[in-house]
């Protein structure tokens, strides 16, 4: 706990002044373009690997990176979607997963969950990612997880589209949808492209190269 202290007072000492323009402007409104999804995992953070200041992003994390397609009973994440695309007008949504997850773990490996409940009932908002993950052949237990954790962004775009805010957006050419993977020992990110339906590298491919995943921004 100390360490986080430190950490405070070392940004009100020196972070924060050379940045006290930006929060000023900061202070009263925020116009973030892009909705950020990340895992909840300490090892991924949106903001340092994008590199963007305070403002830029509107982030939400959560186990496993998951959206639940939309019900009658909407919770937090549906509620940060719907603020970010009805309220705040981003442009872009970006669903991140990441090497080494947890969560994908635990459903690629079958593992029991029975002492943890209420991890075990979020993970099944991927149970459409688990099912095609467990029905085909991987070569190790590595290679199922990479799968299932490039299986899971892609379930949850699917997820998302069923928020009425998402589909409305889309539908109206001001939104689009983006899967990444980010691998913690590279560095690097693959990005979903929406014409191949693979995931390639996003360093050398520009936005002009790669398709959204979901595109419904007019050309």
């Amino acid at each position: 706990m100390q360490d986080i202290i430190d950490g405070f007072l070392k940004f009100q000492r020196e972070a924060f002044p050379a940045r006290s323009e930006l929060f000023k402007e900061l202070a009263t409104a925020q116009n973030p373009e892009a909705l950020f999804i990340a895992c909840s995992d300490s090892r991924v953070v949106p903001e340092l690997l994008t590199q963007q200041e305070p403002g830029d992003l509107f982030v939400m994390r959560n186990a496993g990176n998951i959206v639940p397609a939309y019900g009658p009973e909407p919770g937090g994440v549906s509620a940060t979607v719907e603020y970010a695309v009805a309220v705040l007008g981003v442009t872009d949504i970006i669903i991140c997963g990441h090497s080494d997850c947890g969560a994908m773990t635990a459903i690629s490996t079958d593992m029991n969950l029975d002492h943890l409940p209420a991890v075990a009932n979020w993970l099944a908002h991927a149970d459409a990612a688990k099912a095609v993950n467990a029905a085909r052949t991987h070569v190790s237990a590595q290679e199922s997880l990479k799968a299932m954790v490039r299986g899971n962004v892609i379930a949850q775009l699917t997820n998302i589209r069923t928020h009425p805010s998402v589909a409305l957006a889309l539908d109206q050419n001001r939104l689009n949808l983006h899967g990444w993977v980010y691998d913690i020992e590279t560095g690097s990110i693959d990005t979903l492209d929406g014409v191949t339906g693979h995931f390639v590298p996003l360093a050398g491919n520009s936005p002009d190269h790669v398709t959204p995943a979901v595109s419904g921004l007019a050309a």
